[in-house]
């Protein structure tokens, strides 16, 4: 019983009639229909005390694990001394955040525009990118996945999206690390080109050092912003603060998805350079977002940001993702039709199965053995790894063990 004195049927049962009974039979059906109650570090537990690790840490908002007792307790000062403050006024959580960000972000990234999630700094970006240059096409990429709202869906590869066009005009898709695509695409009539460097949801397809690098160059000679979207491979998940540093190129715009509030407050970033920045200069308000940097936000973001700084997560990210890919390359060496291939780097894993329907019962599985997981949402045949990265050997090795049974069926 949870603290309402309400079982787990009761709580199904009352979720399938409030919002949606088709959500629940597909949540069943991905092992998901679990009710959280306590939280803490890699665990989630169930409204019956039933422990799970948290495979899939909301799409990687739970870097620093579930309910981190230092955000929690910067949280309540926060809601002690201010509110969410006023989105155009000027506030002392607003300024120390973004000064913060900046010297975590470093190199010429120096301005924020802050959001309450992912698909409005994507909406931001794509605003300011037409704005800045004076131009209409956005490029993106097969198999993108930038969110639900109106840009970001329009140029995300979700078949879904079609449900509700028409969707915004004048996107244009190329194909994902082809170069000589990217030449003859990307053209004077662009105003950006939008690219995640590892494709999370679709096979944790990486872009290459060399092609990030290109691609800067095509985007330079030819007036166009480049926007990088770190939500999911960002705050060190890849095994880098970020995964465009190892290429050594720099974005225009950088998107930083809500990793940023360490899963205790809802915020995100677009962070852009002086340059681009000129343009907010001469038009100022040209977007507002009622909670976006909202003041108790800004505080919690400021103290996750010095989380990541002194515990640099990135490195135990490398490593337990070395000793986690290492392992489940041993369960498809041992059980090669259960596992078809593995993708990734760092704590940004995708397993691929057989097909839909084996990816969901893989999840089923994991799930009743304790283990948390979600399909990705472009290749649906695959199976997302993206635990905390305060991740312990002993936790990998749980979940090591945890796919070793469910891949036997």
């Amino acid at each position: 019983m949870n603290a309402n004195g309400r079982n787990r049927q009761d709580l199904l049962e009352a979720y399938a009639a409030m919002f949606s009974r088709s959500g629940l039979e597909n949540m069943q059906h991905e092992g998901r229909a679990v009710v959280e109650a306590a939280r803490e570090g890699a665990c989630v537990f169930d409204s019956e005390g039933r422990r799970f690790i948290d495979g899939d840490s909301a799409a990687g908002i739970f870097n620093l694990g579930r309910r981190n007792a230092i955000l929690v307790e910067e949280l309540k000062c926060a809601v002690r001394e201010t509110d969410q403050g006023n989105f155009p006024m000027i506030s002392v959580e607003k300024a120390r955040l973004a000064q913060a960000l900046s010297a975590f972000v470093g190199g010429e990234l120096d301005c924020s525009i802050f959001s309450v999630m992912r698909g409005e700094t994507v909406e931001f970006a794509c605003k300011l990118a037409r704005g800045f240059t004076g131009r209409r096409e956005l490029v993106t990429f097969d198999g993108a996945y930038l969110g639900e709202t109106g840009f970001a869906m329009s140029l995300s590869a979700d078949a879904q999206k079609e449900k509700y066009g028409p969707l915004v005009p004048d996107v244009r898709v190329l194909p994902f690390g082809d170069i000589k695509a990217a030449r003859a695409g990307v053209s004077a009539k662009s105003a950006a080109v939008i690219i995640e460097p590892v494709q999370a949801e679709n096979h944790c397809r990486c872009a290459s050092d060399s092609y990030l690098i290109e691609l800067k160059k095509i985007c330079r000679d030819r007036g166009v912003l480049l926007v990088l979207d770190e939500t999911q491979s960002g705050f060190g998940r890849c095994g880098d603060r970020f995964a465009f540093l190892r290429s050594g190129v720099e974005p225009d715009m950088l998107i930083v998805g809500e990793a940023l509030g360490g899963g205790l407050f809802p915020i995100a970033a677009t962070v852009i350079t002086q340059r681009v920045n000129e343009f907010l200069n001469a038009h100022p308000m040209i977007h507002l977002s009622t909670f976006g940097g909202s003041d108790i936000g800004c505080r919690v973001a400021k103290k996750a940001l010095e989380i990541y700084s002194e515990l640099e997560p990135w490195h135990n990210a490398r490593r337990i993702g070395d000793r986690l890919r290492n392992g489940i390359e041993t369960v498809i060496a041992e059980q090669p039709q259960s596992i078809k291939s593995l993708a990734g780097v760092g704590l940004l894993l995708s397993l691929q199965l057989a097909d839909e329907e084996a990816a969901c019962a893989f999840c089923r599985r994991a799930s009743q053995n304790g283990l948390l997981l979600s399909r990705g949402r472009i290749r649906r045949d695959t199976v997302m790894l993206r635990p905390p990265l305060t991740l312990t050997d002993a936790e990998a090795d749980e979940i090591l063990h945890i796919i070793g049974e469910s891949a036997g069926g």
